[in-house]
């Protein structure tokens, strides 16, 4: 693994980032948590590679608030390309 921030899909609207942060603090220091609001996923920093490494293998496909989470790297944004015709 490159990072130690990790993408965390299939939240339940109603987590919280403290909820996130404290789940994650089992497997070392929490940096930052950002949840995406309405959208179902976040974003978890941890202070180093092989702490988030630890945290992607043990959470990655349990559950929190009755949904299975999905944890892995998180990669940066990619570029939007339009598509479609242009209006001139």
């Amino acid at each position: 693994m490159k990072g130690k921030n990790l993408y965390v899909g299939n939240l339940s609207h109603s987590v919280t980032s403290d909820e996130l942060g404290e789940l994650f603090a089992d497997y070392g220091d929490v940096e930052k948590v950002t949840i995406i609001e309405g959208k179902g996923f976040g974003f978890v920093e941890m202070s180093s590679r092989s702490e988030a490494d630890r945290a992607r293998q043990a959470l990655n496909g349990s559950e929190l608030q009755e949904r299975t989470l999905r944890v892995d790297e998180a990669h940066p944004p990619r570029s939007r390309q339009r598509r479609g015709y242009r209006r001139y």
